[in-house]
């Protein structure tokens, strides 16, 4: 016979750690972000996903990802341990004026998602001709 003590606020605890997530276990899908060149390449933690479950939308500058992950318990079949969770999970970011939000690319390889934004062309440094000299226009007196 086995003896087991219940403790209620260590399962409160564990449910909160589950829905907020902790410091080595976040909740949200985990995201390294980085600007090289000309564009802003960002990587989503994204493993078990079925890449057809993965949404990409932008709207007015935000970028929005939605991702499935569907438990890979069998229906009917009792479940010992479930740490990974399950369920529809999603991330936004705020996009800055100076990414051209009409040239996103997304690719999905590994368990990881990866979206390049590239910079554009308006916000890109240019060179300005500056002319002056028998080039500049006179008012003619009559």
């Amino acid at each position: 016979m086995v003896l087991m003590r219940t403790d209620a606020f260590r399962e409160l605890d564990r449910l909160a750690q589950q829905m907020l997530g902790t410091a080595a276990h976040p909740a949200v899908m985990p995201m390294d972000a980085y600007r090289t060149g000309d564009e802003l390449v960002a990587h989503f933690d994204l493993p078990g996903v079925d890449p057809d479950t993965i949404d990409l939308d932008v709207e007015r500058n935000v970028l929005t990802v939605r991702a499935e992950r569907r438990s890979p318990a069998p229906e009917g079949a009792e479940t010992i341990a479930s740490e990974r969770p399950a369920g529809v999970h999603t991330r936004q970011l705020i996009l800055g004026d100076t990414l051209d939000t009409d040239a996103i690319d997304a690719s999905y390889e590994a368990g990881v998602l990866t979206v390049r934004l590239p910079v554009s062309e308006k916000a890109k440094p240019r060179k300005i001709k500056v002319t002056g000299g028998a080039n500049t226009a006179r008012a003619i007196a009559s």
